[in-house]
């Protein structure tokens, strides 16, 4: 059901409610965007779920809630109408004041609910029910847990579900939960409610449909906007360490020195975002940028925002970036990549490979609003190749994926969904949340509440369920009463009784880093602590005065020099298709105009060394003793392909774009390879037996063996993947002997 709309379509204003029209108008607007105008009919019939796919700041939210306030409007009523259901609480707070001004006209009571919204306001809307919500899922679930026999009651008279950010959600924990919350939430009104997300545009939209309304995503109504957008302008530089080697540290990093000059020079007095992927990255940055502020006696106008930041620091820097009277530049990870409304943005910069295509292009999605042209400055940072240069650095991998990644954005293409995976710890929550809310389940209809047709978890079977409850009965999370009715058990009361409860994520314990009684973040706990330790956070330089065990407290003091902390910073999953495009890279001669000299000369170089090895022959290299597999496959492949290679008690691991086998020569690889590509290897479930470390989600430690195996098998193993990769390895090897 996908209908690309186009601005010369527009002709549904005059379907808006007359004070809508003229709330439109009061704004200034010439006319509406294209994918506002093909939303209003769609949505105003409020007989199906609506999926709206367009770039960041092309004008989703208005999308939404023109024809919603309008069909409000003309029907008021008790009770909430239409429940909005956003990823962060500071999306909350923003989407809250800009849908406001238009309810406030329209006399449509508008209420926002997270953890630090006053118990007197939500006490209010409990007593009389109205209007439009605004909640995170883990204030939903709270509703659930603590209010569950009031749900039905106030959502009795609801229209509209609208999920902002929809692509934030999809595959994850969070993802899984808010899918059956709703599902639950219309379960106890017992009709099907209209489901509208918000998405930036996906490179296959019915995946992401079919998350919105899962089994039933072809009934899903697709409006992606024919917008091309702005005009883009992007540069990618590349800087080289002149001093390699395992010894150096960051502050030797010529690299880093040459990236912060270069963005002091070109990013002073306007408002820019810089994304250094990781936090720890995004610390050393900012006081890099800080630091040659100081040097050039001018104001410092660059400061680090990420998600151990506290909430003030973060506002701080957020109001910054509003002010138009203040350029401020915000080194920042992926906190400020959702929609929040952040104002003008001249310039986005990205340093390193991203984490994604989708994510470059929500970055990307920041720069160039109200007509003005979308900025990327790329940057990456590489080392200098010498006679002792490692046989893959000699690649410049990170480059190829920046490039690869770019040019898959120009061709609009980006990640689609990961495939649905069983997210057994989400399931667990979900059992105790539906027990907490009835105050007990029968286990037949608990099944049929949380894995019906519907819901995110009905790929979960009847006996991998009878096998859950078996679980968590012998670890005390679930009793049972006589008549056979699920109760909480007493490691399941005590988690639901606990604040973190109703977060779907693991929630670490960490120390809280103060400075004259100001709080200015969170590091993890197992972070090596001692007084007069100096380190770099909140884009500063600090020495730690004390440290307080007891409450986890560390004082902190101004000084010179520091580094900054490991923060828990993960990288991203590459995909198959971004590793693809690396290799024809490798393997073409086509200069992209956008890099920089420096960068492609690298390209260059690269493509010299990788004909040495000849085409054929460079998917399986000889590199000392050891073998180097390049299937260039995604990092689930990869693994999949390493899981089952140690699985034949070869030592194999993923490094970067490739497969390591340690102490393997050519021969013995080639003839493992031909054992997997023709299909003699152990099932994903009997290859999960062999993995260590399976317990990653927040209840996966309450999960019998089996069951770890059935969830790892589904969320990290890519099986045929990793098969059609061998496959392509002995092709690649026979062709190369043929020659």
């Amino acid at each position: 059901m996908n209908s690309p709309v186009s601005a010369s379509e527009a002709a549904n204003f005059g379907l808006l409610h007359r004070k809508v029209q003229r709330w439109v108008w009061q704004q200034g607007w010439d006319e509406l965007r294209d994918i506002q105008d093909a939303a209003i009919p769609t949505i105003l019939a409020g007989d199906t779920d609506v999926l709206i796919g367009a770039a960041t700041a092309a004008g989703k939210t208005e999308a939404a809630f023109l024809p919603i306030c309008s069909k409000l409007a003309e029907h008021d009523g008790p009770g909430i109408q239409a429940l909005y259901v956003g990823p962060l609480k500071a999306l909350i707070n923003d989407q809250f004041r800009r849908t406001e001004e238009l309810c406030e006209v329209l006399e449509i009571p508008t209420h926002r609910w997270h953890g630090d919204v006053a118990g007197t306001r939500k006490k209010a809307l409990l007593d009389a029910p109205s209007g439009i919500l605004l909640i995170t899922p883990e204030s939903l679930e709270a509703m659930f847990v603590l209010r569950g026999t009031q749900v039905p009651r106030l959502f009795a008279t609801l229209q509209y579900v609208v999920v902002d950010e929809l692509h934030s959600f999809l595959g994850s924990e969070r993802g899984a939960q808010l899918l059956s919350q709703l599902h639950r939430l219309e379960l106890a009104v017992k009709r099907r409610i209209p489901r509208i997300g918000l998405s930036a545009t996906l490179g296959d939209m019915s995946l992401a449909a079919d998350q919105l309304r899962p089994d039933h995503g072809d009934q899903v109504k697709i409006l992606e906007s024919a917008l091309s957008g702005q005009e883009l302008r992007l540069q990618l530089r590349s800087y080289i360490d002149e001093r390699p080697g395992t010894e150096k540290t960051d502050d030797d990093d010529t690299a880093v020195h040459g990236i912060a000059d270069h963005l002091f020079a070109n990013l002073r007095g306007k408002t820019n975002l810089v994304f250094a992927n990781a936090r720890s990255r995004v610390e050393l940055y900012a006081a890099e940028l800080a630091d040659r502020s100081v040097r050039a006696r001018v104001s410092n106008e660059f400061h680090a925002h990420h998600g151990n930041l506290s909430k003030e620091l973060r506002e701080d820097v957020e109001s910054m970036l509003k002010d138009p009277t203040r350029p401020t530049t915000a080194v920042c990870t992926t906190t400020l990549e959702m929609g929040i409304d952040i104002g003008a943005i001249a310039q986005v910069a990205q340093i390193g490979p991203p984490p994604s295509v989708a994510s470059l292009r929500q970055r990307l999605g920041r720069s160039g609003r109200r007509d003005e042209p979308a900025i990327l400055r790329a940057y990456c940072a590489t080392v200098a190749i010498d006679a002792g240069t490692l046989l893959l650095d000699r690649l410049q991998l990170p480059l190829m994926q920046t490039i690869a990644s770019i040019d898959l954005l120009l061709d609009r293409w980006c990640e689609p969904p990961e495939a649905s995976r069983l997210h057994l710890s989400t399931l667990i929550q979900q059992l105790l949340s539906l027990i907490a809310q009835h105050g007990g389940a029968r286990p037949a209809e608990a099944y049929a509440v949380l894995c019906g047709r519907g819901s995110p978890f009905s790929a979960v079977t009847t006996a991998q369920f009878a096998e859950l409850l078996r679980a968590l009965g012998a670890k005390d999370v679930l009793a049972q009463a006589g008549d056979g009715t699920l109760l909480l058990g007493g490691l399941g009361e005590a988690a639901v009784n606990h604040y973190t409860f109703y977060a779907a994520f693991q929630t670490p314990e960490e120390y809280r880093l103060v400075h004259s009684g100001r709080q200015l973040g969170t590091m993890p706990i197992d972070f090596p602590l001692y007084e007069g330790l100096r380190l770099v956070f909140a884009g500063q330089r600090w020495r730690v005065s004390a440290v307080h065990e007891d409450d986890k407290v560390v004082q902190l003091v101004p000084a010179a020099g520091g580094k900054p902390p490991h923060l828990g910073d993960a990288g991203g999953s590459v995909h198959r298709a971004v590793r693809g495009r690396m290799r024809d890279l490798l393997e073409g001669d086509r200069i992209p105009t956008y890099l920089d000299r420096q960068s492609g000369d690298l390209l260059e170089q690269a493509r010299r060394f990788y004909a040495t090895l000849g085409h054929d022959r460079a998917s399986i290299i000889t590199d000392g003793p050891d073998t180097l597999l390049l299937p260039w496959a995604g990092d689930r492949e990869l693994h999949t392909l390493a899981a089952i290679l140690n699985a034949t008690r070869m030592e194999a691991a993923v490094d970067s774009a490739a497969l390591r086998l340690v102490g393997v020569p050519r021969a013995a690889a080639l003839s493992a390879l031909d054992k997997i590509a023709a299909g003699r290897t152990p099932d994903p479930e009997q290859l999960a037996r062999k993995v260590k470390g399976k317990a990653t989600e927040k209840f996966d430690g309450w999960l019998s063996e089996e069951l770890l195996c059935d969830q790892f098998a589904s969320a990290s193993l890519d099986y045929a993947g990793a098969v059609a990769a061998a496959r392509r390895l002995t092709q690649a090897a026979t062709s190369a002997d043929a020659i």
